[in-house]
């Protein structure tokens, strides 16, 4: 979450913008054929957030992943934030939405990252680690588990850990998905562990950011997403309808040192006609009209989109996943068939 002190410092530099930036115009992609009649719309749902719940609106998405849970070194699962209270009323909105806990995380700690790495490395421990992942599941009513282990955490033991998990998740009928970077894959995924998640949620975003302060700009343009899909469904050989493409609901703002993150809501706040732009001096994001076309292009060539972070939305007339709702809505595309759908 940005610092007070740095979104005060993002109005002050947006006030002085005002005369210079208007409204763009809604951008129409080209036409094309629907890959799909039937799209996932996924949100992301994090821990941190659930004060908000009631702001979203879950008529508008197919699956919701909570994040995130992780084992300690012992393999108990932990969680703080009443997952409960949330799945009482995310069903209540939508009875038919899909309920993951996601595991891990782009950003954990020294010490969870050797927790996995000593759970999933060694197949004598991978026993207890997945009965309590089950465990946990079947506790709280969830219908599947999204695995977010990235980078350094994607260790040797991945794979048969992935494989294991699926086997038992499978015996009670639930399903597996896994959140990947928008166009690498990590060696120690290999082709049985990939082609065993129900679908995956590729993260189209994050190009840039603070780790690269030297480099501002967009971080989640429409070439680097038409790149991820194209690297996963083409050069990896996943069938596309088992891909969705991930959208942000925030941006960064390179105009102050350290580079700071915006969320779609705070940067609306400070003008609603940024809410059709992708950028503002050095502050970059999708607008309405860049995640219309992603979602234009996401119908056409895979089976749905992600959203990180879903409590990051503006929740009023300039609603990202609105924009999504609606979008599909006009194609006609199913997602929940509720809300107008």
């Amino acid at each position: 979450m940005i610092k007070n002190k740095a979104l005060l410092g993002i109005l002050f530099f947006i006030s002085s913008l005002l005369s210079v930036y208007s409204c763009t115009p809604q951008k129409e992609s080209d036409s094309g054929a629907l890959k799909t009649k039937t799209a996932r719309v996924v949100g992301y749902l994090s821990s941190d957030n659930f004060n908000k719940m009631t702001s979203i609106q879950f008529c508008k998405l197919t699956h919701l992943n909570i994040a995130f849970a992780n084992p300690d070194k012992n393999g108990n699962i932990i969680f703080t934030g009443d997952i409960d209270t949330l799945i009482k009323y995310a069903k209540s909105v939508n009875p038919n939405i899909v309920i993951s806990i996601s595991l891990a995380g782009g950003v954990i700690s020294e010490e969870q990252a050797s927790s996995w790495s000593s759970l999933i490395d060694k197949p004598e421990n991978r026993p207890v680690l997945i009965q309590n992942i089950l465990n946990f599941v079947e506790l709280h009513q969830l219908d599947g588990v999204d695995v977010d282990l990235e980078w350094n955490a994607v260790t040797v033991g991945y794979s048969g850990f992935i494989l294991e998990l699926k086997k038992s998740l499978v015996e009670h009928k639930k399903i597996i998905t896994a959140a990947l970077p928008n166009n690498s894959r990590f060696e120690n995924i290999n082709d049985a562990a990939l082609n065993a998640f129900d679908f995956l949620n590729i993260m189209a975003y994050d190009s840039t950011g603070p780790w690269t302060p030297n480099n501002p700009g967009q971080h989640s343009s429409m070439s680097f997403a038409k790149e991820g899909i194209n690297f996963w469904h083409k050069l990896q050989n996943v069938p596309s309808e088992k891909l969705n493409l991930g959208v942000p609901f925030y941006g960064y703002n390179f105009t102050f040192s350290p580079v700071t993150s915006s969320t779609y809501s705070q940067i609306v706040e400070a003008g609603k006609q940024f809410a059709d732009q992708d950028e503002i001096g050095k502050i970059y994001y999708n607008g309405r009209p860049t995640i219309s076309e992603k979602v234009e292009y996401a119908a056409q060539n895979t089976g749905g989109i992600m959203i990180w972070e879903i409590a990051q939305d503006s929740f009023d007339e300039y609603s990202l996943l609105d924009v999504i709702h609606k979008k599909y809505t006009a194609l006609k595309v199913k997602t929940t068939n509720l809300c107008g759908n």
